[in-house]
C-alpha cells in the first residue's frame, strides 16, 4: 500500500469513527465534498495546508495522520 492509500485510510477511519459524512468533513474543512470523495479514493493528491485544514477538523494533530 501507498503514501497516499495510508494516509487517506487513516482519515477515513478518524472520519468515521467521528461519525461524521464525507460531506460534513467537507463543510468542517470548507472544502467541496466531492473533493474529500475524490482523495478517499486516492485519485488525488493533498496539498500541505488542506493536510492542516482537514487534521484540525478531525480534531488531531498533523502527525496522527501518518
Amino acid at each position: 500500500m501507498d503514501i497516499k492509500a495510508k494516509f487517506w485510510n487513516k482519515v477515513s477511519e478518524l472520519r468515521k469513527k467521528l461519525w461524521l459524512s464525507q460531506e460534513e468533513l467537507a463543510s468542517k474543512c470548507k472544502l467541496h465534498r466531492t473533493y474529500i470523495w475524490i482523495i478517499e479514493r486516492w485519485e488525488k493528491n493533498l496539498c500541505l495546508e488542506n493536510i492542516e485544514i482537514v487534521a484540525k477538523a478531525l480534531w488531531i494533530e498533523i502527525k496522527d495522520l501518518f
